[in-house]
């Protein structure tokens, strides 16, 4: 079958402004098996300036492809061009079978077909194997009820689910389609040929305001030899020069991440990592750190979310901010840098509550900032607690964790905008932050930071200018329950329990190798 995989234009803030394109890891993940099931598959990639709508259908069609398959990665602002998308490929050939993946439609797949009849098939969960099943199923005729992991209508035009997919339990079986992308088109970290790619799924973490848990089932890891070698074989054919790790949490398991580290070491390719980790796993590995920065390592994000613990205690972090100050500590003692995410838009948040977490980042001193706003979705526990508040944002696309979505009780949205661009300036142009940007010994870290300033004026300024001139709120705020419907935390995990992967043989896993 003739297979076109397509990642629409993101509309971020954050998107838009750097050089720099990372490849869709999803719709890669998802071609490797459909190539080595026999399908001529070929990719749309639609973030390169951003393309246009009708540029993008105007590709699509010149392929003329039997299936489209478009997914994103941030799949709930994306929704909205997704759908358009699709609605242009049905007004021009309503013959294109559309299939629609992602963690978005994986659980409002019921308001996706219900709201429009453009996607014939959503993909629920992980997409690698049951795309390669539901293509043979179309291609044979086969009744769709009978493929585990998908939603389509019926023949009365009824949204339906299968059973859930089982999840993925040998991780090594999934070829990503490399050959897919150009590397020469896709780049980081200021120039550097950049892929993103993933160590493990999931997270055994509780923290119940977050969508991507429940998406994976289990956390789960690839064979670190395996990975390790794979990273050195795109440094040496494709002349890749940094990974970015699109883990929940890859250091869970202390074992398999060191494993990693020393296969990597071992393969000794100057390939960068970046990527994001738990602030309790940096103080917990203290002893074996330098591994990480020999390995590669040069940057981890470290979810703190807030600085209060009462906050951290209602949506189930499971750290605190001792271990938050030891993490950064540790980090810049090891040569690696540490960005903070600081969310907001909790309900009750006050002046003082903004001041006292200004005070904690300060005293934190991570290298980087980034304030993100707290971002509901239905699937996750943190909706439940939610559901009353009001929904000031309307626009979907802008649910991106970049803008602000819900109404607080002690702010107007102009107030707390202005207080986090305050504070984002005043946490990176602090004097040491601007000493380590100009005289770090290390260049490799002095190029990261220079690069990471750019970036962030230049997206800090935009934001202004959006805020003040083209964002809309909603005058009328309805609650979240009625904007997005009821709560679906009983259905977060969205496939069955991996089986479980027999172990090999060391003999085997060498032959393998």
């Amino acid at each position: 079958m003739k297979i076109c995989l397509v990642n629409p234009p993101h509309t971020a803030i954050g998107s838009r402004v750097p050089d720099d394109h990372l490849p869709p890891l999803g719709l890669l993940a998802i071609g490797g098996p459909l190539i080595d099931a026999g399908h001529d598959v070929s990719l749309i990639d639609a973030e390169f300036g951003p393309m246009p709508i009708a540029a993008i259908l105007s590709k699509i069609l010149a392929a003329a492809p039997q299936a489209v398959l478009i997914g994103h990665s941030g799949s709930t602002s994306a929704h909205p061009t997704a759908l358009a998308i699709a609605e242009g490929i049905k007004a021009a050939d309503d013959g294109i079978l559309l299939i629609y993946g992602g963690v978005f439609p994986t659980y409002h797949w019921q308001d996706v077909l219900s709201e429009t009849d453009v996607f014939d098939v959503i993909v629920r969960g992980e997409g690698e194997g049951t795309a390669v099943l539901l293509m043979d199923a179309l291609q044979a005729g086969t009744p769709l009820g009978l493929v585990n992991g998908i939603a389509f209508r019926d023949e009365d035009g009824r949204a339906k689910a299968t059973a859930p997919a089982q999840a993925i339990a040998d991780l090594d079986s999934c070829r990503v389609g490399w050959e897919l992308i150009d590397h020469d088109r896709y780049s980081y970290w200021g120039g550097k040929k950049a892929v993103v790619m993933q160590f493990s799924r999931g997270c055994p973490h509780l923290c119940n305001y977050c969508g991507q848990r429940g998406f994976w089932t289990r956390w789960r890891h690839r064979d670190p030899v395996l990975f390790a070698r794979e990273i050195a074989k795109l440094h040496r054919e494709h002349g890749v020069e940094l990974i970015n790790l699109a883990d929940e949490n890859p250091t869970s398991s202390r074992k398999a991440w060191k494993a990693f580290l020393e296969a990597m070491i071992a393969e000794n390719v100057p390939v960068l990592i970046v990527g994001s980790t738990r602030a309790d796993d940096i103080v917990r590995d203290a002893d074996i750190l330098h591994l990480y920065r020999k390995a590669g390592v040069i940057r981890w994000l470290i979810g703190m979310e807030n600085t209060d613990e009462a906050t951290l205690a209602l949506i189930r972090k499971g750290g605190g901010t001792a271990s938050d100050r030891e993490a950064i500590r540790l980090l810049r003692q090891h040569g690696i840098l540490s960005m903070a995410t600081w969310v907001v838009g909790f309900e009750e948040d006050r002046f003082k509550d903004l001041w006292r977490g200004f005070r904690q980042l300060l005293s934190y001193d991570p290298d980087q900032i980034q304030a993100l706003y707290v971002t509901p979705h239905r699937w996750t526990p943190f909706f439940r607690i939610a559901k009353d508040r009001r929904v000031i944002q309307g626009d979907v696309r802008k649910w991106d964790y970049k803008h602000q979505v819900l109404a607080m009780a002690h702010f107007r949205p102009w107030m707390l905008f202005f207080c986090v661009k305050a504070i984002e300036v005043a946490i990176q142009a602090r004097p040491k932050a601007i000493g380590r940007l100009l005289f770090h010994p290390d260049p490799e870290q002095r190029h990261s930071m220079r690069w990471y300033t750019k970036m962030g004026r230049r997206v800090w300024l935009r934001e202004i200018f959006q805020f003040m001139f083209k964002d809309r709120f909603l005058s009328e705020r309805p609650t979240l329950e009625t904007f997005w419907g009821g709560p679906q935390d009983a259905e977060e995990e969205s496939m069955t329990l991996p089986a479980r992967r027999p172990k090999q043989p060391k003999a085997k896993v060498q032959e393998a190798l």
